[in-house]
C-alpha cells in the first residue's frame, strides 16, 4: 500500500511538471500583468487607452479578474517616464502598452525582453523603435497614427480657398511631429502655397508661437503633436481672436478648439492595438514578427462653434460632420 502511494505521488508530480512545461511552451502567461505607460493626458491618448482596455475585455482579459493592469501617466515629464519604465521592468510585467512616442522610447530603452506594443506613434522607424515597420525585429510593435496629411491639407484648401500661406506649429523634439511637418511642407508647396513654421519645446512656448505665426499665415495646420493637443484651449484663444482657421491632425484637437480635421479615430486605433496584445498574451505571436498596423478609416470632424466664431461658412457637403461641442 505504501509503495502504491509513493508511485501515485510520483506520477502526479511528473504530470504537474509536464503541465507547467507545456504552459511555458505555449507562451501564455497565467494572470498576466500589463503595464500601460501614457505620455500625457489628452482626448486622443485617453481614447486609445480606453480602446485597448476594451479590446482586452472583449476577448476575455478583464482587469481585476484574470489580468492586472498597471496604468501610469507621465504627465509629459521625461523623468516620470524613466521612473515608470524602471518600475515595469523591476516588476517584470508581462506586456507593456506605450501610448505616444516618448513613452515607447522610454520603456524600449529599458528592456529588450518584455513585449512592448505602441499606439499613437506616427513612425516607428524614425523613432528608432523597430528595424522596419514591416519586420520590427525586436520586442516592439504596435499601431501607427500616421495621418492622411495630403487629404488634411486638401480639406484646408477647401475650407479656406483664398489661403496663400499655411503656417505649421510643432514640437521640435518630438520625432513624429517632425515627420508630419516635413510631409505637410512638401504637400503645401506642391499645391503652390507658401509654407511657414514655428517650433516649440514645451507648453510654455505655445501661446507666443501661436501669436507669432498667425501674423504670417492665412490658415494653420497642426499635426498630431502631444504638447499642442494638450494646449488647444490656448491656441483657440489666439486663433479665434485673429480669425485664423486651424486644421488639426485628429478630432480630439478639433473638439478642444480647432476648426476641422479628417483624422484617425483613436479609440479604434487603441482597440486595434488591444487585438495585437491578445495574440501576444495567447502565445500566438511576438512583436518581432508583427508588422506595424495602420488605421483603415478616417473621420471628418468640424467644430461648428469655432467656424461661427471666426466667420467661416462650411460647404454644404461637409455640414453633416459639424459637431457643436
Amino acid at each position: 500500500m505504501k509503495k502504491t502511494a509513493i508511485i501515485t505521488l510520483a506520477i502526479m508530480l511528473v504530470l504537474s511538471f509536464t503541465l507547467v512545461i507545456s504552459g511555458c511552451k505555449d507562451g501564455a502567461a497565467e494572470n498576466p500583468t500589463i503595464g500601460i505607460i501614457q505620455y500625457v493626458e489628452h482626448i486622443a491618448l485617453d481614447a486609445a487607452r480606453d480602446g485597448f482596455i476594451d479590446a482586452l475585455a472583449d476577448n476575455g482579459y478583464v482587469d481585476g479578474e484574470n489580468i492586472t493592469i498597471d496604468l501610469q501617466n507621465a504627465q509629459a515629464d521625461q523623468s516620470n517616464l524613466s521612473t515608470i519604465s524602471d518600475r515595469f521592468v523591476a516588476n517584470k510585467v508581462d506586456l507593456v502598452l506605450a501610448i505616444a512616442t516618448p513613452a515607447a522610447q522610454s520603456i524600449a530603452g529599458k528592456t529588450k525582453d518584455i513585449p512592448i506594443l505602441g499606439t499613437a506613434i506616427t513612425d516607428y522607424e524614425a523613432a528608432k523603435l523597430v528595424d522596419s515597420n514591416e519586420a520590427p525585429g525586436g520586442n516592439v510593435s504596435g499601431t501607427t497614427d500616421m495621418n492622411p496629411i495630403r487629404e488634411q491639407i486638401e480639406l484646408l484648401v477647401k475650407l479656406v480657398p483664398d489661403a496663400q500661406t499655411v503656417g505649421v506649429i510643432y514640437t521640435s523634439s518630438e520625432d513624429n511631429s517632425i515627420v508630419q511637418a516635413q510631409i505637410a511642407k512638401e504637400v503645401i508647396e506642391e499645391m503652390g502655397l507658401t509654407y511657414t513654421e514655428v517650433t516649440i519645446t514645451n507648453s510654455n512656448d505655445v501661446q507666443q508661437a501661436a501669436q507669432s505665426i498667425v501674423e504670417d499665415c492665412d490658415a494653420l495646420y497642426l499635426p498630431t503633436d502631444n504638447i499642442l493637443a494638450s494646449s488647444m484651449p490656448v491656441i483657440n484663444g489666439v486663433t479665434v481672436d485673429s480669425k485664423t482657421p486651424v486644421i488639426c491632425g485628429e478630432s480630439g484637437m478639433v473638439i478642444a478648439g480647432g476648426l476641422a480635421t479628417l483624422g484617425i479615430n483613436y479609440y479604434d486605433l487603441g482597440y486595434q492595438t488591444g487585438l495585437m496584445a491578445v495574440k501576444i498574451l495567447k502565445g500566438e505571436a511576438e512583436p518581432a514578427t508583427m508588422a506595424i498596423e495602420s488605421a483603415t478609416e478616417f473621420d471628418y470632424a468640424i467644430n461648428g462653434v469655432v467656424a461661427e466664431e471666426i466667420g467661416l461658412e462650411i460647404p454644404a457637403d461637409l455640414t453633416q460632420y459639424i459637431i457643436e461641442e
